[in-house]
């Protein structure tokens, strides 16, 4: 699904079997965030095809949090040139508690190409500013493209929802304070880890009000 000139959205539409949201961001360089699990990334490279990419196109994958439904489909990757990019703290994390986490996910020496710190992160023209959001997982993050006032938010918020906080380093505390961190933001595009994404900045405002009314008293 075109969103902007410049992004796509591989929206994850299954009921029954969970995977993640895709987004590409389509510029000089591209950019793919969250590629999902990789016996579901037929959804992705399906998609990439319609607009004439194939995974030798992509210059970056970067991942939102640590789990398998989010990054996965690195796997795909393993025999390209693109680069992987996570959080430091989120890879600490993973280094501390699953040492074995990458032959898991059958990414057996997975080390990423670089770690992201909280801050801005600039390729050719793009700008994203990294935003360390815990409390679904310890090294969460949100990447918000202040150009085009579009917001990535993994698992942090959902249209009318939050991610959860019962996995290893989970934090309903700190998934609190990352929503309200982010509501701040100028958001004309809110682009969730699952299901719809919201868009009208009116539609984003009303959309954070609702999960602190709603869900800010189970977290």
């Amino acid at each position: 699904m075109k969103i902007l000139n410049e992004l796509h959205g591989f929206f994850w539409r299954s009921f029954s079997t969970n995977n993640c949201n895709t987004y590409l961001i389509d510029g000089d360089k591209k950019i793919l965030i969250d590629p999902g699990h990789h016996h579901l990334f037929g959804h992705v490279k399906n998609a990439l095809a319609e607009l004439s990419l194939s995974l030798r196109d992509i210059d970056l994958v970067i991942i939102t949090h640590a789990h398998p439904d989010h990054m996965e489909a690195l796997r795909a990757f393993s025999d390209t040139s693109t680069l992987a990019a996570i959080s430091a703290i989120e890879m600490a994390f993973v280094r501390e508690v699953a040492p074995h986490y990458g032959q898991a996910l059958g990414i057996p020496s997975f080390e990423p190409d670089f770690l992201l710190q909280e801050g801005y992160l600039r390729l050719n023209g793009v700008e994203l500013n990294v935003i360390h959001a815990p409390g679904h997982s310890p090294g969460s993050i949100c990447l918000y493209w202040p150009d085009n006032k579009a917001l990535f938010t993994g698992d942090v918020v959902f249209n009318q929802g939050v991610g959860r906080t019962d996995l290893p380093g989970g934090n309903g505390s700190q998934l609190k304070e990352s929503i309200r961190k982010i509501s701040r933001l100028d958001v004309e595009y809110l682009l969730p880890g699952h299901g719809d994404m919201v868009s009208g900045r009116d539609r984003v405002k009303a959309n954070f009000d609702e999960i602190e009314r709603m869900w800010f008293a189970y977290l």
